[in-house]
């Protein structure tokens, strides 16, 4: 049976009376249009497509989403047009290839900023029709199961791109299955050497784990049964990842990770979902603070269950959800569970509104949020998810992610009620506003005409929609001070020649100096004069006929703002190993919130008086500053020299694992010029070392050597302030 039959097979299972001959005729436009295409592997190119509508039909998608598989390549890779592709196939399929189709023609500046405009066009796409996620999900995963064909730095990003982004999508739809797989194919290419040593040490186990799920699945069965329980019990070990996740959150070694095994209980009703809980806790003695109703209180993915946690046979602890049938194939399937199969009909409108309430988040951050990186990070912080379930006084209920403050609760309420949040009462309670906010928690915010949001706010925040408004606030502060400052420098610098900036303003001869300068005109021109990235003299200059008033190098000397800001150093040769807008003799520091290094993608923001201060991308505090005071800067490639970066261990405490950690930043030919080793009352030790690194592939060969080590459980890299 050919590959085709095989999809077909799976369609007529599911669909008996879908057209499978658009199918077939979907099949051979891919295969004429990527004629001659290969994979890395030396698969022809059409095995992917094919690939990708295999997986689409394993969620039971609509004809129209397999199709859309089938030929979602066939834009961006071929000669195929949307057009083309609306004539053979119809608008509804077109559009959803054009959805998943990427932006690669366009001239992006950085590879950031074309991920983000992919991701927003996408977006804007899924909003309108949410089988547009569901096909690029498919895409990503057959991706991720070919990923070894692929060099390593692309391995890592395409890895990193999809634990940041698309697991948390697929979590987010609900599709579980998809969710784990491509969080444990990522593992593998992000941390190689952990993914190793775990997979190793769960493979010595299998064959024990398989036996006790088997007993303990009859077992359950068996107590259930006697209760008057109709249901049906599954055991399964949990993925990589989430252990990897366990053992690094707790400090523990996979040999003392006992809730490794989780148990469903599936029932044909609520109420018998109940009743089995409490068969369970009358059986087993449960874990205090492990019980969660989602069956009375649904996660924003639409997933329903009873959570619990049990000391179960042999004085393990066994993980159990209980759920229904319907409740089990949307906690599987998501959002697929629920396709309408109708043609037109939107699967976000009518009662699907409140399931979709973070997609209209999303959205409202694509139109407020000009800036790339800035979106790319909100739609992460947007995605991921453990969350507390919160109340107003009136009794509504918020979702904000875990780690939430008061801050978030006022800005989920209203803008205004959070720029002006001064305090809170939880619970009838004033607090902090550092307080972290728990399930069931009632909050009242108190509010200040006279608050304003302040810098200290971002350290405590979680949800994209705070960190944004509140960076909006503090960037219009920054504006308006340096349009003040620009002002006072411009009125000086005219004075001294004779010139009025109001006449000039208001004549236009401003704006045409703008124009030339390429700052933009009147205010804007004023503003870049404020951040330094214009001198006055540059102003005057346009102004000023060649020999009238003082002569550059008087006017220059009197007012040296770019002198101050962009400090020319007396060598030739960059010592700093940075370019800034293709200069190497600019003065330049780095940022010591992010410690970037050679291979990081990297952005410089003008520092008044300290020049240049470059940071990592996706550095937080970069992030904070105005866009602005941006400014183009990249590595010298011909720079030679070592750069200082923190790395975090945490391991076992014992005996002779320090040294070993220590050896092996030697066989890389790093030195550590500096440590803090301490231990913890949990059997655990955290050692922060600070080392002397050429660039970010020696850094990654460091981790990943240090990851091999038995006895740690992570490697990370921090903050350089961090020590």
């Amino acid at each position: 049976m050919t590959r085709l039959e095989q999809l077909t097979d799976a369609i007529a299972h599911y669909h008996p009376a879908a057209d499978l001959e658009l199918v077939r005729r979907s099949y051979e436009f891919a295969a004429k249009a990527h004629e001659g295409q290969t994979r890395r592997s030396g698969d022809p190119y059409v095995t992917h497509p094919l690939a990708v509508a295999q997986i689409i039909a394993e969620l039971k998608l609509d004809l129209a989403s397999v199709c859309a598989g089938l030929l979602h390549d066939a834009v961006e890779d071929t000669s195929a047009t949307v057009e083309q592709l609306t004539e053979l196939f119809g608008k509804e399929i077109a559009f959803l290839v054009d959805g998943v189709t990427k932006l690669g023609k366009l001239p992006w500046s950085t590879r950031e900023e074309q991920q983000a405009e992919n991701f927003r066009k996408m977006l804007l796409a899924m909003a309108k029709d949410i089988r547009v996620i569901l096909v690029k999900l498919c895409d990503r995963l057959d991706n991720m199961r070919s990923l070894d064909h692929l060099p390593p730095e692309k391995q890592e990003r395409i890895a990193a791109e999809t634990m940041q982004i698309y697991a948390p999508l697929a979590n987010r739809l609900g599709i579980q299955w998809v969710k784990i797989e491509l969080e444990d194919l990522a593992f593998k290419y992000l941390h190689a050497g952990e993914y190793e040593q775990l997979a190793s040490e769960v493979a010595k186990t299998r064959r024990e784990r398989l036996d006790y799920i088997t007993a303990v699945e009859g077992l359950i069965l068996h107590e259930m049964k006697a209760a008057g329980v109709t249901c049906e019990v599954q055991g399964r070990a949990k993925h990589l990842w989430s252990i990897h996740q366990k053992m690094k959150k707790t400090g523990r070694p996979f040999e003392e990770i006992h809730d490794a095994i989780g148990f469903r209980v599936i029932t044909d009703s609520e109420m018998s979902c109940y009743h089995a809980l409490g068969v369970a806790h009358q059986k087993w003695t449960p874990i205090p603070g492990r019980f969660k109703d989602y069956i009375a209180l649904p996660k924003p993915n639409m997933y329903q269950s009873l959570h619990t946690a049990v000391i179960g046979p042999h004085g393990e602890r066994i993980e159990i959800q209980i759920r229904t049938q319907s409740q089990h194939l949307v906690a599987e399937q998501g959002i697929a569970a629920h396709w309408k199969y109708k043609e037109g009909r939107p699967v976000t409108g009518g009662d699907d509104d409140k399931k979709f309430a973070w997609l209209r988040q999303l959205m409202e951050h694509q139109k407020e949020l000009r800036d790339p990186t800035e979106f790319l990070e909100t739609v992460k912080i947007d995605l991921f998810g453990d969350e507390v379930y919160v109340f107003t006084p009136q009794g509504d209920v918020k979702a904000l992610p875990k780690g939430a403050c008061p801050i978030d609760f006022a800005y989920a309420v209203h803008s205004t009620i959070g720029d002006h949040c001064s305090g809170a009462r939880v619970n009838g309670m004033i607090v902090p506003l550092r307080y972290q906010l728990r399930n069931g928690d009632t909050i009242e915010i108190i509010t200040n005409p006279n608050q304003k949001p302040n810098k200290d706010w971002l350290k405590l925040v979680k949800t994209a929609r705070a960190r944004s408004k509140i960076r909006s606030l503090l960037r219009k502060e920054q504006r308006d001070r340096a349009m003040s400052l620009g002002r006072d420098l411009l009125e000086k610098a005219m004075r001294r020649h004779d010139l009025s900036l109001q006449k000039l303003e208001k004549s236009g001869e401003l704006d045409v100096v703008g124009k030339e300068l390429r700052t933009g005109i009147g205010e804007e021109l004023i503003l870049q004069v404020g951040y330094g990235k214009v001198t006055t003299q540059q102003v005057v200059d346009k102004l000023v006929p060649a020999g009238g008033g003082k002569t550059a190098a008087v006017a220059e000397k009197s007012e040296g703002i770019l002198k101050n800001l962009l400090k020319k150093v007396t060598r030739r040769t960059s010592t700093t190993g940075i370019k800034v807008q293709g200069e190497d003799d600019i003065l330049v520091r780095f940022a010591r919130c992010c410690s970037p290094l050679p291979g990081d993608p990297i952005v410089g923001f003008i520092t008044r008086g300290r020049g240049v201060t470059v940071h990592r991308r996706d550095c937080d505090k970069g992030l904070d500053l105005d866009p602005d005071r941006r400014i183009d800067v990249e590595w010298d490639g011909r720079a030679k020299g070592s750069h200082e970066v923190a790395i975090q261990v945490l391991c076992a405490d014992k005996p002779g694992l320090l040294a070993h950690i220590s050896q092996s930043f030697t066989d890389q030919g790093v030195n550590i010029t500096q440590a803090h080793c301490r231990a913890t009352e949990d059997g655990r030790a955290v050692n922060t070392f600070r080392a002397a690194v050429k660039d970010l592939e020696q850094l990654k060969s460091v981790i990943r050597q240090l990851s091999r080590i038995k006895g740690v459980y992570s490697v990370d890299r921090v903050a350089a302030d961090t020590l």
